[in-house]
C-alpha cells in the first residue's frame, strides 16, 4: 500500500513541475483575425481562453514568432487592444476589456501601526481595484460605455485628463453652457461657447451625466485609463411646457433678520393704475402700511410718524433731495431705469445714517452686456424711453433713460386765456456705465439729471432741479471678502424768476451741494458670523439764497445769506450672528461725528433765555474751514429674528439715529422752495429711538404673507417755528425756530397674495404722531406746552390694491385709499382793539380737514406672446378717482364782508381718464 502512495506523490509532483514550466511556440500570423489567432494557440498548448466574442472583432493579428515564451506572446498580441489577460491555476486565460483582475489586495491598503490602529489609505495612493455595477442607475435613460484605454497594475497616474467637444445633432452648431456633472462625485464642468469642456477623471467607471434646458438629458459610462479627447452629440429636447412660475426669495418676509422692510417689485407696478400714464414708485410705497403723503399732490412721504426731511432718498447710493416732479404729482425717480427699491422703516443697517424715519435705496438695472434693447412709453402728457447697449460685449454696457412732458403744448391749447399764458414741463435724465474688469473687480458709474419749470396763471417762474453722480468700484479680495469704494456727488437747487407789473422784479436762487465717500466691507467670517464694516465722510456746502433785482428799474434790494459748511463722517460695524437655525441676530453701533465749518458768522445768545435781539450777547466769526462746533454721538443697530416655524417669525429691532440737516418749510408738505439748514451753535442734531416688534407668516406654500408690527419712536430735538415766521432769506433763523420733543407710534398689518389668477394686498395702519414745544418762556410755548398732533398725523391709513388676471392677454386692477384728514388749525372767532379787527385762531391742529378716500381702476391689455417679434407691448387704461371724490388737500380762511369764510382746495376733483402705450424690445 506504502509502495503505491509514493508512486502517485512522485506522478502529481512531474505533472505539476511540467505545467509550471515555460511554455515557447513558434508561430506566423498573416493579418490574421484575433479569434483565429488564438484558437491556434489552444490548439498548440494546454490552455483556454475565455471572453466576449464582440471584444475580438475587427482585430488584425500580423508578425512571426520563433521559440518565442507563452505570456509574452500574449503581451505582444493585446498591447495594441483594449484587453488584459488574467492566467489562473487551471490553465485557463481570461480577458477583460479595460480592466485588470486582482487576486489580492495591493500591499500597504491598510497600514498598521504600533498600537495595532488601522489606518485607511487615501485612494489616490495606491493602487486599489476598481469595480463597478451595471446597474447603478434607475432612470430610465439610455447609457453607453466608452472605454479609453486600459488599466496598467504598474502604471503610475490614476488620474487622466479627458477633453471633447459637445455639438448640436440637429445643426451641428456647438452645445454652450452644457452641464456635465460625475455621478456620485464632486467633479463637474460647463461646455464653453465653442461647445469644448475638459474633466479631470479618476481611472475606471465615471458616469458622465449632461443637463441643460433645450437638450434631452444623456449619460455615459466612461472607462478611462489613459488621457484622451471624447466627442458626441445632444439631441434638442422640444416639449410642451405647462406655465412655470419661478419665484425668488419668496420666504424672505419671514427669514430676514430685519423689521419694518418693504420692498418692491418694480416690473409689477405697471398693473397698479396709474394717474395721467405715469408709473410711481413712491405711489406704490404710499400704498403699503407706515408710509403716507399729506395727500394730492404733496411731495415728501412720512413714515411711521417721521417728518418729510427724515427720509434719506438714494439712488445707487448718491442722495435725491426733491424725488419729485411738479409738486409731487408725478415721481422724479424713472420706474423703467430702476431695478429694486428697499425701504427700511424699521431697523436701519449700520451702514446707513444721516435721517431719522427711514431710507429709500433705490438701484438702477445694470446695462445689458449681451444685444441691443429697449423699452418706451407714450401717454397723454409724458412719454419715457430707456435704451441699453452692449459697449464691449460680455464685458460691459450703457443705459440711458429719458423721460419728458409735454404739458406745455396742452396748455397752449386750452380755452382759458390765463392757462395758455401757463408753463409746466420736466424732464429727468438717468446714464449708468458699468464694466466688469475681471473675475474679482467691477466698477458702475451713474449720472442722473432732473429739471422743473412751472407757472400757473402767474406771473412768477419756478424751478428747480436734481443733479447726481455716483461712482462704484466692487473688489472681491476672495471667496470670503469683498468690498465697495463709492464717490458720490449732489446737488438741489431752485430759483424763483418774478417778472410782475410792478418794479419789484426779482431773482432768487438757493443751492445746496454734497460729496460722499463711502467704504464697505463685508466679510464671512464663518457659518455664524458675517460682518458688515466701513467708513464715510460727507461735505456739506450750503447756499441758504440771494435775491437780486431784475432789470434796471427794479427797487428790490439784494440780499445775501452767507454760505453754511458741515462735514458728516461715520465707522460702523455690524455683525450678522446665526445663533442657531432659529434664532438670528443682527448687533450694530455707528458712531457718527458732524462738524459744521467756517467761514461763518455765529450769534452767542445768553443761556436760558429765548433767543431774540434782546438777548443776543455777541456775534463770533469763524474763518474758512475753522471749526465751529461738533455733535457726534454711537448709534445702535440691533435687530433679531426667532423662527417659531419654517414659515412663521418673530422679530424685534431698536435703533437710534441722529440727523444732522433740517428742512426749513412753514408748509405741511414739501415745496420746491424749501431750504436746507445745517446744524450749528443755535441749531441742535435731531435724534431718535425706535422700538420694533412684529410677527411674520407665510400661508399656502407662500402664497400668502401676513404681518403685524408695532413701533414706538421717541424724537429729541425735533424741528418747528413760530407763528408768522420768515424762513426765506433770514439770517436770524434761530430767533424763528423752536426745537422741542416729538413721538410717534404704531401697528401696520399687511396681508399679501402673490400668486394667481388674483393678487394684490390690504394694508391697514393704526399711527400717532405728536409734538411737545414746552419751555419756562410763554413765546416759546405751544398748545401750552402739551404734546398736541403733528400737521402729518393720520390714525387710520387703509389701502387695498388688487389685480386679476382675465386671461393671459387682459388684467384689471384697481386700488381703494382711505385715510384720516390730516390736523389744521382754524380761527374760531374774532375781536377788536382800538377798531381793528383780529382773528381768535384755535390751539395748534386742533381741527381735522375730512376724512380723504379715493377709488382708481386700470385694464391693461397686452400683445400677442410670441417670441420672435420686433417688440413686446402692451395698453393701460387707467381712472383716477373714478367716485369724483372732492378730496381738500388744504383748507384756507378770507374774510369777506365782515365774516371769516372757509374755503378748500383740491387738486383731482373730478375722475381722471388716462391711457398710455408701452412696448419692449
Amino acid at each position: 500500500m506504502k509502495k503505491y502512495v509514493l508512486i502517485l506523490l512522485l506522478f502529481n509532483f512531474c505533472l505539476t513541475y511540467a505545467q509550471n514550466e515555460e511554455t515557447t511556440l513558434t508561430l506566423t500570423f498573416e493579418d490574421s483575425g484575433l479569434k483565429s489567432v488564438l484558437d491556434r494557440i489552444e490548439q498548440k498548448t494546454d490552455y483556454q481562453f475565455f471572453y466576449v466574442a464582440a471584444w475580438l472583432k475587427d482585430i488584425k493579428i500580423s508578425g512571426s514568432y520563433q521559440d518565442i515564451e507563452f505570456e509574452e506572446l500574449l503581451v505582444i498580441i493585446f498591447n495594441e487592444t483594449l484587453l488584459n489577460f488574467y492566467v489562473t491555476n487551471d490553465n485557463r486565460i481570461i480577458l477583460t476589456k479595460n480592466n485588470s483582475i486582482y487576486d489580492e489586495l495591493p500591499e500597504g491598503f491598510f497600514r498598521k501601526t504600533d498600537d495595532t490602529t488601522t489606518i485607511v489609505v487615501p485612494k489616490e495612493e495606491i493602487k486599489a481595484p476598481i469595480f463597478f455595477n451595471e446597474t447603478t442607475t434607475y432612470e430610465v435613460i439610455p447609457i453607453e460605455t466608452i472605454r479609453i484605454g486600459k488599466e496598467d497594475k504598474n502604471a503610475a497616474h490614476r488620474r487622466f485628463t479627458l477633453t471633447g467637444n459637445i455639438v448640436n445633432e440637429t445643426n451641428g452648431g456647438p452645445a454652450s453652457n452644457i452641464v456635465l456633472t460625475i455621478k456620485g462625485k464632486n467633479i463637474g464642468t460647463v461646455t464653453e461657447e465653442d461647445g469644448s469642456f475638459t474633466l479631470e477623471l479618476p481611472a475606471g467607471v465615471n458616469i458622465i451625466e449632461t443637463s441643460s434646458l433645450g437638450y434631452q438629458k444623456t449619460r455615459k459610462r466612461v472607462i478611462i485609463y489613459s488621457d484622451a479627447s471624447l466627442e458626441f452629440g445632444l439631441k434638442e429636447a422640444v416639449e410642451e411646457l405647462r406655465e412655470v412660475l419661478i419665484q425668488a426669495n419668496v420666504d424672505r418676509n419671514v427669514k430676514d433678520e430685519y423689521t419694518g422692510v418693504t420692498r418692491i417689485n418694480v416690473d409689477e407696478i405697471k398693473n397698479i393704475p396709474l394717474l395721467l400714464g405715469e408709473r410711481d414708485i413712491f405711489k406704490v410705497a404710499a400704498t403699503l402700511p407706515g408710509i403716507s403723503t399729506a395727500g394730492e399732490g404733496a411731495s415728501g412721504y412720512n413714515v411711521r410718524g417721521g417728518r418729510t426731511d427724515q427720509n434719506l432718498i438714494l439712488l445707487d447710493d448718491g442722495v435725491i433731495y426733491n424725488p419729485a416732479h411738479f409738486f409731487g404729482i408725478f415721481s422724479a425717480i424713472n420706474p423703467y431705469t430702476s431695478n429694486e427699491v428697499t425701504i427700511y422703516k424699521g431697523h436701519v443697517p449700520a451702514k446707513f445714517g444721516g435721517r431719522l424715519s427711514s431710507v429709500f435705496d433705490i438701484k438702477t438695472k445694470d446695462a445689458t452686456i449681451e444685444k441691443f434693447s429697449g423699452e418706451a412709453s407714450i401717454g397723454l402728457v409724458t412719454s419715457n424711453i430707456v435704451l441699453e447697449a452692449p459697449v464691449t460685449r460680455g464685458t460691459s454696457g450703457i443705459l440711458i433713460g429719458a423721460r419728458s412732458t409735454y404739458s406745455d403744448w396742452i396748455l397752449q391749447n386750452l380755452d382759458e386765456e390765463e392757462l395758455r399764458k401757463s408753463e409746466a414741463s420736466f424732464y429727468d435724465v438717468v446714464l449708468k456705465y458699468n464694466h466688469k474688469l475681471n473675475e474679482n473687480d467691477e466698477i458702475k458709474a451713474t449720472g442722473y439729471y432732473s429739471k422743473d419749470a412751472f407757472s400757473i396763471t402767474s406771473d412768477s417762474l419756478y424751478g428747480y432741479s436734481n443733479r447726481m453722480v455716483a461712482l462704484k468700484w466692487g473688489h472681491t479680495f476672495n471667496d470670503r471678502t469683498n468690498a465697495d469704494f463709492i464717490l458720490t456727488g449732489s446737488q438741489y437747487k431752485f430759483n424763483i424768476d418774478f417778472d410782475g407789473q410792478s418794479n419789484r422784479n426779482f431773482e432768487l436762487g438757493y443751492v445746496i451741494d454734497e460729496y460722499e465717500l463711502k467704504l464697505n466691507i463685508q466679510s464671512v467670517l464663518n457659518k455664524s458670523h458675517t460682518l458688515n464694516y466701513g467708513l464715510s465722510s460727507k461735505l456739506y456746502s450750503v447756499e441758504p439764497g440771494k435775491i437780486r433785482p431784475k432789470g434796471e428799474n427794479s427797487i428790490v434790494t439784494p440780499v445775501t445769506i452767507a454760505k453754511e459748511q458741515g462735514l458728516e463722517s461715520a465707522a460702523y460695524v455690524s455683525d450678522i450672528y446665526n445663533v442657531n437655525e432659529a434664532l438670528t441676530v443682527e448687533a450694530g453701533v455707528r458712531f457718527s461725528v458732524y462738524a459744521a465749518l467756517g467761514e461763518a458768522s455765529q450769534n452767542i445768545y445768553e443761556d436760558g433765555l429765548p433767543k431774540s435781539d434782546g438777548t443776543l450777547l455777541e456775534t463770533q466769526e469763524f474763518g474758512k474751514n475753522d471749526v465751529i462746533v461738533t455733535y457726534g454721538a454711537p448709534e445702535v443697530r440691533l435687530s433679531a429674528r426667532y423662527l417659531i416655524r419654517s414659515d412663521f417669525s418673530v422679530k424685534g429691532s431698536f435703533n437710534t439715529n441722529y440727523q444732522y440737516i433740517h428742512i426749513l418749510s412753514s408748509n405741511t408738505t414739501v415745496s420746491p422752495i424749501d431750504t436746507w439748514k445745517l446744524s450749528d451753535l443755535n441749531i441742535r442734531p435731531q435724534h431718535s429711538k425706535q422700538y420694533s416688534l412684529g410677527l411674520f407668516k407665510n400661508f399656502d406654500d407662500n402664497n400668502y404673507e401676513l404681518s403685524l408690527e408695532g413701533y414706538f419712536k421717541k424724537v429729541s430735538d425735533i424741528l418747528d417755528y413760530k407763528v408768522g415766521a420768515q424762513l426765506l432769506l433770514n439770517e436770524i433763523l434761530e430767533q424763528e425756530i423752536l426745537q422741542g420733543q416729538g413721538k410717534a407710534y404704531g401697528v401696520e398689518l399687511l396681508l399679501k397674495k402673490t400668486n394667481g389668477r388674483w393678487n394684490g394686498w390690504v394694508g391697514y395702519t393704526y399711527s400717532r404722531s405728536y409734538v411737545k414745544l414746552d419751555s419756562e418762556f410763554s413765546e416759546e410755548q405751544v398748545n401750552g406746552g402739551d404734546y398736541f398732533p403733528s400737521n402729518y398725523d393720520k390714525p387710520h391709513d387703509f389701502s387695498i390694491v388688487g389685480n386679476f388676471k382675465l386671461t393671459k392677454r387682459y388684467s384689471f386692477s384697481a386700488n381703494l385709499v382711505y385715510q384720516t384728514g390730516r390736523p389744521v388749525t382754524v380761527p374760531v372767532g374774532n375781536f377788536v382793539i382800538h377798531n381793528s379787527e383780529f382773528v381768535l385762531f384755535s390751539d395748534r391742529n386742533e381741527y381735522r380737514i375730512p376724512d380723504y378716500y379715493r377709488l382708481d381702476i386700470s385694464f391693461n391689455i397686452e400683445g400677442n406672446h410670441k417670441i420672435k417679434k420686433l417688440a413686446h407691448s402692451f395698453w393701460n387704461i387707467s381712472i383716477y378717482n373714478v367716485l369724483g371724490r372732492n378730496n381738500p388737500y388744504s383748507v384756507f380762511f378770507l374774510t369777506e364782508e365782515g365774516e371769516v369764510k372757509a374755503y378748500q382746495s383740491s387738486i383731482f376733483s373730478i375722475p381722471i381718464p388716462t391711457i398710455s402705450y408701452n412696448l419692449k424690445f
